[in-house]
């Protein structure tokens, strides 16, 4: 018999073993422990470390700080009101909590967060002390963590057997801990998602697994696949997913048809991107003999493919949105679908869904009319060469009505037009394209005169090569024929959102709704471009709509516009997706959805299914299935909002690596303890000076002026200045772009 080995007992003292009880007792309030469970809790079962818990237990029990529910077992007794709410952390590892029950965000120090992450709905409690005019708080429950799966550099430690990934996210604070048997064949500095597991009591990291190797950091598909999987978005259609899609009966049937409103011989066309793939809106233009003009905007039927409770419709709500990146387009539905049945390619027959206007020249709306249709396109149109009809061929204005489909040659240039073929056309046709941009223009007007806002932001395009390289700059910017097309869009979906809210009694529906901007954000706005010399009025509501307006119309073509847009933007209330109507403040509509857009948008799709179950009669959908419904979508839609912005970053990082030590005129956007950010001037990268690196004087951040002050020579760098930097690093591992400071141009 093998006699037993003594083991001597250990007397060290566990550390801060009050403060962790209560955190344990805290954490789980409604759950009584015994000694032995608060010693598995801290991974020890020594007789020294048992004993050492359960005079620490007395103690907190003589003291009032617990309570002893059962023999043995305590609870924590509470004294103090908790309150739930939505971390935000700063990249510093100190954060904020937003809680609807506090009208200012409470400020959580990093010693207070314990190991709540970015994101995580939580319990806290609050201080009176302030830090910096915020209330302060501690977290003492996490409630649901936010996201389990984060992208990552993985360090393999061989010899000790395990790996830490080291997060892309400056938002996390903390590496992830792998053992060597969870890294998935991962090799050392791969680029990999992982998800958490667990994080024990006394642990400083998380434990996780590798679930995917992405590659080798700052190769262009690692990158581009790294931010789809940072906010957990999808790359690829699940196979079951695609093999429903390829059995799909797609073929336009009489027995179809004779369901449906004939519009097939109405003159139609579409209005898109020169790169367009997809096409899921088309205008049908007709002059009755009353002199009403007849406009139909016409939508891909998508729902009548994508049926509830098919694998189909779970993917496409899952997605709930097509995501747009710099090199390429994540779809919310199959290419089958979204680029095949679902499009309004020209000359095809396609199934749509319809609101037909009537209307006069003062774009008063004399007859409504929605519901399935079938619909041929007779011509496809770029932007480009419908904005060359509007601008160069106004013989065709109304001149003989006529109704001939005879090609006739139009003047656009060779460099705008999709092909050779493209350069003709029907009077017919450009007598449509003129018409509705008369009305459209007017129905902006109005709009306007409303209180509308008018956000026309430069959008940043890259140029690419068959390697996705970024080989230079454009700036996207919005003409009559992309409002033209905007306008009976919003036209399409303020009235079809208006037919069923104005419905007695009320019925369920998915409305795009957006808030009135807080009078502090105003207040911010107000501050930061009086720097540029522009003025505010915010005395009341029709005010602020004319003001803004005037602002973002005053910086056009001005060094400051890109970010006087930025910043306007930034200032409105964030729109979402809800069952409950509060209008859309933007827009200065009443009632406003989103009907016109199903092959990208899944709330789209409700909307489709919604209307259609009104016109058969049927009684109120669910309110709160599809108000969860477009919570989901709001999020998904925030998501790949961010996925499309990490990509321009990611790709404007790329197209800056072949400029390192240039020297560029920008703008200063943002000033911080830590450095001062500049957005370039002629393509609009935006990188940081970092405070360290601006060695001519000892600077000081002035929050009050917006401003990096130096100490000796009073050189002032003021949000809004001109300045000429020189590119210092561009980091695609690190996501970073940072530049030297050179100084302010000699005119200003």
């Amino acid at each position: 018999m093998t006699k037993k080995k003594y083991r001597k007992p250990s007397h060290n003292k566990i550390s801060n073993l009050t403060n962790t009880i209560l955190g344990i007792l805290k954490k789980e309030r409604n759950q009584a422990f015994n000694y032995k469970q608060i010693a598995s809790k801290l991974n020890v079962n020594d007789a020294s470390s048992r004993n050492q818990i359960i005079k620490t237990l007395a103690k907190l029990k003589a003291n009032g700080d617990l309570e002893e529910v059962d023999r043995g077992k305590f609870k924590v007794i509470a004294t103090t009101e908790y309150h739930t709410g939505i971390l935000d952390l700063g990249a510093k590892g100190n954060g904020y909590i937003i809680c609807d029950d506090f009208e200012e965000d409470i400020f959580i120090a990093a010693n207070n967060i314990n190991k709540a992450l970015n994101g995580d709905e939580v319990e806290f409690h609050a201080y009176k002390r302030r830090h910096r005019g915020k209330q302060e708080g501690e977290i003492t429950n996490i409630i649901k963590r936010a996201k389990t799966e984060y992208v990552g550099t993985i360090q393999i430690h061989e010899k000790k057997n395990f790996a830490f990934v080291v997060p892309d996210s400056t938002k996390m604070y903390k590496d992830i801990f792998v053992p060597i048997n969870k890294i998935n064949k991962a090799e050392d500095g791969d680029k990999v998602l992982v998800s958490l597991e667990d994080w024990p009591d006394r642990a400083d990291s998380p434990n996780g697994k590798v679930i995917k190797v992405l590659g080798k950091p700052g190769e262009h598909s690692t990158e581009i696949h790294s931010i789809l999987a940072e906010y957990g978005l999808p790359l690829e259609f699940p196979q079951e997913v695609e093999a429903y899609s390829n059995n799909l009966d797609i073929s336009i049937t009489e027995e179809e048809i004779a369901k449906r409103r004939d519009m097939r011989k109405d003159l139609t066309f579409t209005i898109d991107p020169k790169d367009a793939k997809d096409f899921d809106d088309a205008l049908s233009f007709k002059i009755l003999d009353n002199g009403l003009y007849e406009i139909g905007i016409h939508i891909a039927d998508v729902s009548h493919y994508v049926q509830p409770g098919t694998v189909l419709d779970d993917e496409a709500y899952e997605r709930a949105t097509s995501i747009y990146l710099v090199d390429r387009v994540v779809p919310m539905l199959p290419e089958r679908l979204s680029n095949g049945a679902c499009s309004l390619r020209p000359h095809e027959e396609k199934y749509t869904f319809s609101a037909v206007f009537q209307m006069n020249d003062k774009c008063e709306i004399k007859n409504e009319w929605f519901g399935r249709t079938v619909t041929y396109s007779d011509a496809r149109f770029a932007y480009e060469e419908a904005q060359a009809i509007i601008e160069n061929n106004p013989k065709y204005e109304l001149s003989s009505r006529a109704k001939s489909r005879d090609l006739i040659t139009l003047q656009i240039p060779k460099e705008v037009s999709l092909t050779e073929k493209e350069y003709k056309t029907t009077p017919e046709i450009a007598e449509a394209v003129l018409v509705l941009d008369k009305l459209a223009k007017k129905m902006r007007s109005q709009r306007m005169r409303e209180g509308a806002i008018s956000f026309d932001k430069v959008e940043v395009k890259f140029n690419l090569d068959e390697e996705a390289n970024p080989v230079g700059i454009h700036f996207k910017t919005s003409k009559d024929a992309n409002k033209l097309i905007e306008e009976f869009m919003l036209l399409a979906n303020r009235k079809v959102s208006e037919f069923i809210g104005k419905q007695s009694p009320k019925k369920t529906f998915v409305y795009r709704v957006h808030d009135e901007p807080k009078q502090d954000k105003l207040a911010q706005l107000q501050t930061v471009v009086a720097r540029f010399g522009h003025k505010l009025n915010f005395t009341d509501k029709g005010s602020v709509a004319s003001s803004l307006n005037k602002l973002l119309k005053d910086v056009v073509g001005k060094k400051e516009q890109n970010l006087v847009d930025t910043l306007t933007i930034r200032t409105m209330s964030k729109a979402e997706y809800t069952t409950h109507n509060i209008g859309h403040y933007g827009l200065a509509f009443d009632y406003y959805s989103h009907f016109t857009s199903p092959i990208r948008r899944y709330p789209d799709v409700m909307a489709h299914r919604l209307l259609q179950m009104y016109l058969d009669g049927e009684k109120s959908a669910n309110e709160a299935i599809y108000n969860e419904k477009c919570k989901h979508s709001s999020n998904m839609e925030y998501l790949a909002t961010k996925a499309e912005r990490d990509s321009i970053k990611y790709m404007q990082i790329r197209y800056m690596q072949d400029h390192e030590d240039e020297e560029f005129l920008g703008v200063i956007s943002g000033v911080t303890d830590w450095g001062i950010y500049v957005e370039i001037v002629s393509n609009k990268c935006e990188g940081m000076v970092s405070v360290r690196d601006m060695k001519d004087d000892h600077y000081q951040f002035d929050q009050d002026q917006y401003a990096m002050v130096g100490k000796k020579l009073d050189i002032v760098y003021q949000l809004g200045d001109s300045v000429i930097v020189k590119v210092k690093n561009a980091d695609l591992t690190k996501k970073h772009l940072d530049f030297y400071m050179v100084g302010k141009p000699e005119v200003d």
